[in-house]
This record gives C-alpha cells, sequence and structure tokens, in this order.
C-alpha cells in the first residue's frame, strides 16, 4: 500500500493533520498511540521495562511512570538507549501487524522520530513535516500539557533540528502561529487528494517515482 511518514516537531500538529486524513479515508497508523498503549497497565512493554529499569519505572496504576522514565532517558543517554531497545522492537512489530490489516486510500505513519531514528526512509513513499517554529510548538506544549518551558525545551532538544527534518520532507504542511485552521485543512487536503491519486495509480501498477 502506497506510504507516508507524517512527522513534525513536538506541539507541530501532526495528529490533528492525521486525524484529518483518516477522516478523508487514509488508514492511519501512530506509532505514539502503540507506544501509550503498550506503556499501559497490563500493556506488553510493562514487565520488559520492570526487568531493565526495576520497579520504580512502573507507576502504582500499573503503567510506566512517564515523569520518572522522562528524566532518567534525558539524564542518561543509555538509559534512554535501554528504554528504545525495550519499546522498539514491540512497537515495530505492532506497526506490521496493523498495516497487514490496514483498510484505507493509502497508508500514514505517525512518527514523531521519523527523521531521528533513520530506520523509516525505507519503509515509506513520502515523507510528509508538519512545521512549525519553536516558539509556537513550546506555547502549545505548555497550554495542552502543563510541563515547563525547561522540560519542553530539552524535549525539544533531544529532536532533529527543524533544518533537518525539513531537508528530510518531500511535503510540508506549515502550522505556525500564523496559520489559521481552515488555511491548514486546505492544504492537507490538497495533499491529500495528490496521495490518493499517486495511490490509485501505484495500486493501477505505474511507478511511484517522479
Amino acid at each position: 500500500m502506497f506510504s507516508i511518514g507524517l512527522t513534525g516537531g513536538i506541539g507541530s500538529g501532526k495528529s490533528k493533520v492525521a486525524d484529518w486524513l483518516a477522516e478523508w479515508g487514509a488508514a492511519v497508523i501512530d506509532t505514539d498511540r502503540i507506544s501509550h498503549d503498550l506503556t499501559a497497565p497490563g500493556g506488553a512493554a510493562i514487565e520488559p521495562l520492570r526487568t531493565a529499569f526495576g520497579a520504580d519505572a512502573i507507576g502504582p496504576d500499573g503503567a510506566m511512570d512517564r515523569d520518572w522514565m522522562r528524566a532518567r532517558a534525558f539524564a542518561d543517554p543509555a538509559a534512554r538507549l535501554r528504554l528504545e531497545s525495550v519499546l522498539h522492537p514491540l512497537i515495530g512489530q505492532a506497526v506490521q501487524d496493523q498495516a497487514r490489516q490496514a483498510r484505507g486510500s493509502y497508508l500514514v505513519l505517525v512518527v514523531p522520530l521519523l527523521v531521528e531514528s533513520g530506520r523509516w526512509r525505507d519503509r515509506v513513499d513520502r515523507i510528509c513535516v508538519v512545521d512549525c517554529d519553536p516558539e509556537t510548538q513550546v506555547r502549545r506544549v505548555q497550554a495542552r500539557s502543563g510541563l515547563t518551558r525547561s522540560t519542553i525545551e530539552r524535549i525539544m532538544s533531544a529532536q532533529a533540528s527543524r533544518a533537518d527534518r525539513l531537508a528530510a520532507a518531500d511535503d510540508i504542511v506549515v502550522n505556525d502561529g500564523s496559520t489559521d485552521l481552515d488555511a491548514l485543512r486546505r492544504r492537507v487536503l490538497q495533499l491529500h487528494q495528490a496521495w490518493s491519486d499517486r495511490a490509485s495509480r501505484t495500486a493501477a501498477g505505474h511507478t511511484t517515482h517522479g
């Protein structure tokens, strides 16, 4: 199935874009949602995380303690690699399972760290970056999560730079503070129509290049 890798920095608005694409008939697989399911109470990652990090990694509710894990991962690169070694294979398997069952005009893989991981370029036909200026990112994340500016900036510093994301993009959706919702929706719909057309031609046996 013709596939789009959808990415963007924290607070860029990629979830909104993904929701619209799903509404219009694309099959959407969100790796962040998969990760949340894996680390929820009873999730497949809970026992491996307990083994890798000890009981402190798991909160009283049985879910991964996200604040504790975030602090560890940012303070210690080895801890971050250990976390990724637990989660990434499980996420990859879940993506494969969902992709096999996906039904839609084309497939959208929402991957926050698509550019950083280096593993997705060969798995998707096109990369779409939802672009946003850093100050707008901070403001949006503060409004929705209550995280401090310093925490948000640490998260952003661990992600690819804006320039690196844009350099990897085949398509770009600008969603900064100057973009109104109607204009954003029109731009995303334009891309959806182009991708649907490309997917139809691919399914009919035409080349995906060019």
